[in-house]
């Protein structure tokens, strides 16, 4: 009798203190209206409650991509290209307009809308802001879409909770952005469900996306790279277009780009498709000149999960590692902010000679695997933390891992 009244006290306690640290929640909806004639889009960002913000200082950068600005609360721009709003109290609302169209200097798109669709990143939706508020402030965002007459759907990479409506939720972040890819206007669609993961494949009609093959593919690796990346996002869209937009791939943390000419399998025996999944499903971000891990893992697997996956024969495969022999000769140094297919190739290859390496040290035990299963939990990846990680697994230094390769250069060691 005692002990259960003690524990009633201390559950009756533990009521009474919940409002004390619990969150307070404020609710951050986004508007998007797209306007084909313009090349822009309206967004309205709308706080339930502008007193529990502080500020948001945006990152709007010097091209003008976005203007008319109007808020409720204080607006202040500068000249460096940053942009600061104090939201007024109770509802606030801060409005703009963006351009879409985002071309590199080969005439390229890499963000692109015409009369019929709109394929662009949320991330220039919204641009990137530093957030100040208290530090039991939860924010709840929501992402709703008006489209042109005429427009059929709109996809992103984010839960769907209504018509042309979806839930945004970063825990890994303060400001909830609506990153990732997003594709509107009369698109044709395939999905699938794999593991635990809502797949979606999304292209404008008439683009040539050859989105059954895709899916195809992407069902063929999930089970070997889920057993290589133990992750399960809620949702992943894959997007495509033919030219102009840029002939390459491109991955967000919930979404990825592929260029619907590009093959599937191309004939160095690698997958683009699969290379970005490989971005997504690890999350592995590199810093310290160490671009060689992020793209030679991906590489890595592009080519490895296909093999497992009983894709390539081993003949086949010794092809594939002799051409990134060929290709990557001239490389001194893997060290850089920005691989290259030269440098990218010659990682791969010592990827695959560290797995060796470690296959056999540990007698079976442990492989590459693990090691990019531990970076997977770092936020972000030196040169140094992948030796160290590798080594830990090693129980010695490595021989593979002890090459000038790995030295930062003086300038870009690719010839």
């Amino acid at each position: 009798m005692h002990l259960r009244l003690n524990a009633l006290l201390s559950v009756g306690l533990l009521a009474l203190s919940a409002p004390l640290w619990a969150a307070k929640r404020v609710d951050l909806d986004y508007q998007v209206r797209f306007l084909p004639a313009s090349d822009e889009a309206e967004v309205r960002l709308t706080l339930a409650k502008g007193e529990l913000i502080h500020s948001m200082a945006f990152a709007l950068g010097t091209s003008g991509q976005y203007r008319d600005f109007k808020a409720d609360g204080q607006w202040t721009e500068d000249t460096a290209g940053r942009a600061t709003w104090v939201p007024a109290k109770g509802p606030a609302s801060l409005s703009y307009r963006v351009r879409i169209n985002q071309q590199k200097e080969s005439g390229a798109y890499t963000a692109r809308m015409t009369a019929d669709w709109a394929l662009l990143r949320g991330d220039d939706l919204v641009p990137a802001a530093q957030l100040k508020q208290d530090d039991n402030v939860e924010m709840v965002a929501r992402l709703q879409f008006e489209l042109p007459e005429g427009w059929k759907a709109v996809e992103t990479g984010w839960p769907r909770i209504g018509k042309n409506r979806f839930r945004i939720d970063n825990p890994s972040r303060k400001f909830d952005r609506p990153i990732g890819w997003i594709i509107a206007g009369k698109i044709g669609t395939r999905r699938a469900h794999l593991g635990e993961t809502d797949v979606t494949i999304a292209a404008p009609i008439g683009e040539g996306m050859r989105r059954m093959d895709v899916l195809t593919l992407l069902t063929f690796v999930w089970p070997e790279a889920q057993a290589v990346f133990p992750r399960d996002p809620r949702k992943l869209l894959v997007v495509g277009a033919a030219d102009p937009m840029w002939r390459g791939g491109l991955s967000a943390p919930n979404s990825l780009f592929m260029h619907a000419e590009r093959p599937l399998v191309s004939e160095n025996g690698t997958s683009s498709v699969v290379h970005e999944l490989v971005h997504v499903l690890g999350g592995i971000r590199d810093t310290d000149a160490s671009d060689w891990i992020s793209e030679g893992l991906a590489e890595y697997y592009a080519i490895e999960l296909l093999r497992r996956a009983g894709g390539m024969t081993e003949p086949r495969y010794q092809q594939v590692r002799k051409k990134l022999l060929h290709w990557g000769l001239k490389v001194t140094s893997l060290r850089g902010e920005h691989s290259n297919g030269a440098i990218t190739a010659r990682s791969v290859v010592l990827l695959q000679e560290l797995d060796k390496e470690i296959r056999q040290t540990s007698e079976g035990r442990y492989s590459l695997d693990d090691v990019a299963r531990g970076l997977m939990r770092m936020d972000k990846v030196s040169t140094k933390d992948f030796i160290e990680l590798s080594e830990s697994l090693l129980g010695k230094p490595s021989k593979v891992l002890d090459s000038k390769l790995l030295r930062k250069p003086k300038s870009n060691g690719a010839v």
